[in-house]
């Protein structure tokens, strides 16, 4: 019995096991901020109750954001970190694909990944700073793959209103947080529509707050001898 592990840190932290597609345990910690304090214990609570052994994980997947650093890179590296140890394969998916994939389908009220669709879709999640992650999607292609049409990127509400009103564009919008189990869902899509990605690389889309120091010889006063 092979299965699969995904991760996700995006927000707070979700890891889920899945065999087929199919979700046999989920582990959802909503605290933004105790990735690092959560994630092996989430690790180990979703196999014990899925009761799936370590070696029998064939696949890790993990959300690759956008989010902020702190939280995101908690989850990709524990990712890295289970499939190094158990040789299992590693892939990455971007967390806003998930939840539009989930939308979509809730939309067409219907479960089969080819589900009919219809756009386009509005995904955010919170960036802090007053800002939003945000992505544009058409809708879901053959194999249930979301059609992601602008973004992923990061401004303030109003400018993405502004952006999309220039553009004549009335997006829905959906309420559905990030979830593991959305996560994984995806990459079967993905893996059944042949664009699955090792890409693992997380996306922050800002620039990162730490600056080089200026030179040491720059600060202070001379003193003289």
């Amino acid at each position: 019995m092979s299965c699969l592990l995904a991760i996700d840190t995006s927000s707070g932290t979700s890891v889920a096991v899945l065999r087929d597609g199919v979700a046999l345990a989920e582990v959802e910690i909503a605290d933004t901020r105790s990735h690092t304090e959560s994630i092996g214990d989430a690790i180990a609570s979703a196999l014990a109750q899925a009761r799936v052994q370590p070696a029998q994980i064939t696949s890790v997947v993990v959300g690759r954001g956008p989010a902020p650093f702190t939280g995101l890179r908690v989850g990709i590296a524990a990712a890295i970190m289970f499939a190094e140890g158990t040789g299992a394969r590693l892939f990455g998916v971007i967390s806003l694909d998930a939840i539009a994939r989930r939308e979509f389908l809730a939309r067409a009220g219907k479960a089969a990944a080819h589900a009919p669709s219809t756009g386009p879709l509005l995904v955010t999640s919170d960036a802090r700073r007053s800002e939003h992650y945000w992505a544009l999607y058409s809708g879901l292609d053959a194999h249930g793959v979301p059609v992601c049409i602008e973004g992923p990127s990061v401004n303030r509400p109003t400018d993405i209103e502004e952006h999309l009103a220039a553009a004549g564009i009335t997006p829905a919008k959906t309420e559905l947080a990030i979830s593991a189990a959305a996560i994984g869902e995806l990459f079967e899509a993905q893996l059944s529509a042949g664009v699955q990605s090792h890409d693992v690389t997380a996306l922050y889309l800002r620039n990162p707050d730490a600056v080089e120091p200026k030179n040491l010889r720059d600060f202070g006063k001379r003193v003289s001898g």
